[in-house]
């Protein structure tokens, strides 16, 4: 499975390919957002660009999809090396630094720490799902018990009903 390798954080996160990186992030508790964004966010659409993310030199090439059409409007004044998580499928392993606009205090080293480390490739397929478990066949069926207070499917006569029951 691919690895996204959050560097702000510190964290390495398994996920599935074409995986959002936004939806992954959030189901991790990884910060996306600063107060702007956590206050207005638009939820996944692409429209308040608040979830930036830059991609890291030192991932696999093509580890996310190509931008959107929204992102290439969005982001036409910012680096090229960011992304909308909200945008972006991941499709191999890749090492992120989210909220780039704060900064990171040591960047250098942090960045250094991170490329330190191979991630690992990742497939380019979804696992395949285990084995179903063989069906069993049925016995046969029961009767339901007859009695007092428990309606009969037969007639006096010994025939059949009909499902209306006259």
């Amino acid at each position: 499975m691919p690895v996204i390798r959050f560097v702000r954080e510190q964290r390495d996160v398994e996920c599935y390919p074409g995986e959002n990186l936004r939806e992954v992030a959030l189901r991790e508790g990884i910060e996306l957002y600063g107060l702007k964004g956590r206050l207005g966010n638009c939820g996944g659409c692409g429209q308040c660009i608040t979830c930036f993310v830059e991609v890291v030199e030192g991932g696999a090439d093509n580890a996310l999809t190509e931008q959107t059409s929204v992102e290439l409007l969005k982001l036409k004044r910012r680096p090229q090396t960011w992304r909308l998580a909200c945008q972006a499928l991941v499709q191999k392993s890749v090492m992120v630094l989210t909220r780039p606009q704060v900064g990171l205090s040591d960047r250098e080293n942090d960045l250094g720490r991170a490329r330190s480390i191979p991630l690992p490739e990742g497939p380019t397929a979804w696992p395949e799902p285990p084995a179903a478990p063989e069906a069993v066949e049925p016995q046969g069926f029961e009767t339901a018990p007859e009695g007092p207070g428990v309606p009969s499917t037969t007639s006096d006569e010994g025939g059949v009903l009909p499902a209306d029951g006259r």
